[in-house]
């Protein structure tokens, strides 16, 4: 497998417009960026810290990942992503290896990356998100 870095950290929030203010102003980071990804029902506000990203994750379903994982244990961190080299490479490898996939071929993430996520039954109970940026 060729991880290069943690992309981001993602963290599920009840409201983007509670939570910022927290990051920004307690934090003292700065939102670059605010973005819906209609596909995962989700709302995306994302800092940096160094190299590595915070997401923040704001359902806009209920009935979507982020909405039923709030639901289901509250607000907190949702998932780690780790940014690869050969996504679906990486995929194959690691399904080959035992592991659950939850996205057998990558999709489209947010900031124009691809993703693909992996069970947390497989990886010790963390949801674990594989991410290539294609520009590169």
């Amino acid at each position: 497998m060729n991880l290069t870095h943690i992309e981001h950290i993602g963290i599920a929030v009840k409201s983007l417009e509670t939570a910022i203010p927290y990051y920004e102003n307690v934090l003292g980071l700065t939102c670059y960026a605010v973005e819906e990804v209609a596909e995962q029902k989700v709302k995306t506000a994302f800092f940096k810290v160094g190299q590595t990203k915070i997401e923040l994750l704001e359902s806009t379903d209920p009935e979507g990942p982020v909405g039923k994982f709030i639901e289901k244990k509250g607000e907190g961190v949702h998932h780690i992503a780790f940014a690869v080299k050969g996504l679906q490479e990486t995929l194959d490898l690691v399904a080959e290896g035992g592991v659950t996939l939850i996205d057998k071929a990558p999709r489209k993430g947010a900031e124009g990356l691809n993703i693909a996520f992996l069970h947390p039954k497989s990886t010790f109970g963390v949801l674990t998100e594989l991410c290539e940026d294609p520009s590169k």
